[in-house]
């Protein structure tokens, strides 16, 4: 089965053409946060460039059953030009909002006029790594349902949505690299397509989704300490206090033992976090901090909301939206410094 459509060559051509010539005007003519949100709306129009002449040659999909956990089920047999448009000006807009907020909140101190590339990848315990990870699986996740709601097949989406998350990360990664306080990390963007391989990787393996990232956040005293770093208040700190984040590896059990009768609500979650950081790197921690950061270890139980299976559309955006997050539950820890720990109710 062809997973990829007949690409135009006119219409790539022009793709590259742009890309090019935005990334190459000099700063006078065009500012860096213009040339990544460019970048950024390219991308997200890439797939109605390439349908838009490859219409005629769609191959009609089936439904199966591992596809009836998509939020937008298409009515339609074949790409669909209108919602591929609609897809491409909504996805502009909402990016363009992300880019903006994240500006503000990362690199208003302004940025430099030289790029640079920074390694980072023994920071912070690698926490951030996998955030990055986290946050390309979900981007593609996203764009892989507004694709499937265009008319795309399940394997297409997948394909499709994947792309859309390392091409629409890339810009941020941009930005780090002109930021006086970061740069570009190769090991971030290794992490982006890692993340959004990871999605489309189990829709080739399996055609269904049996590994899911997900994320939880408790405030903890060491944001105070630090607040122009780790955060100040708590819609800061849920996104820069990596001594808070808890990422998880659901794993969908019942799909691996078909035969059995384990139950469809019930996953095993496997989870990673670090604490005692106030600074990004060991060595400052013990020397500035007189802390010894270390990784913590979780094994849960976790619940699949999709076993719920409800009709209305409301109450499936909920749990699409629930299901980036581990819900509170009991939770086994280990760590070197505490050892063994049992929470009954961990977030």
């Amino acid at each position: 089965m062809n997973i990829l459509p007949d690409l135009p060559s006119r219409n790539c051509l022009q793709i590259d053409f742009y890309l090019k010539k935005i990334l190459r005007l000099p700063a006078s003519y065009i500012s860096l946060r213009a040339k990544s949100f460019c970048v950024g709306f390219i991308c997200l129009w890439m797939p109605h460039l390439v349908f838009s002449q490859a219409l005629p040659q769609a191959v009609p999909f089936a439904i199966s059953p591992q596809n009836n956990a998509y939020l937008f089920s298409s009515d339609s047999l074949s790409p669909s030009s209108k919602r591929i448009k609609t897809l491409a000006l909504g996805g502009t807009a909402f990016y363009g909002l992300t880019l903006s907020g994240l500006y503000f909140l990362w690199y208003k101190e302004g940025l430099s006029p030289q790029f640079r590339f920074f390694n980072d990848n023994a920071q912070w315990k690698q926490m951030d790594k996998v955030g990055h990870f986290y946050s390309a699986y979900h981007f593609s996740r996203a764009s892989a349902e507004a694709f499937r709601w265009a008319g795309l097949s399940h394997k297409k989406a997948m394909f499709w949505g994947a792309m859309a998350g390392v091409m629409l990360l890339a810009p941020i990664e941009i930005l780090d690299g002109f930021s006086p306080e970061y740069g570009a990390s190769w090991g971030d963007f290794v992490a982006n397509t890692s993340g959004s391989a990871f999605l489309w990787g189990q829709a080739l393996l399996w055609n269904e989704t049996r590994l899911k990232p997900k994320f939880s956040f408790r405030r903890t005293a060491y944001a105070p300490q630090r607040p122009n770093v780790l955060g100040n208040g708590w819609q800061e700190e849920w996104l820069k206090d990596y001594n808070g984040q808890t990422y998880w590896l659901s794993v969908d059990v019942d799909k691996f033992l078909p035969e059995s009768r384990f139950p469809k609500w019930l996953n095993l979650a496997l989870g990673y976090g670090a604490g005692s950081m106030l600074y990004a790197r060991d060595d400052e921690n013990e020397s500035l901090g007189g802390l010894r950061a270390y990784r913590q270890y979780y094994l849960a139980p976790d619940w699949d909301l999709t076993a719920l299976q409800p009709r209305r559309k409301l109450y499936k955006v909920l749990l699409f939206l629930l299901e980036t997050v581990r819900l509170p539950g009991p939770a086994l820890e280990f760590s070197r410094p505490k050892g063994w720990q049992w929470h009954w109710l961990y977030f």
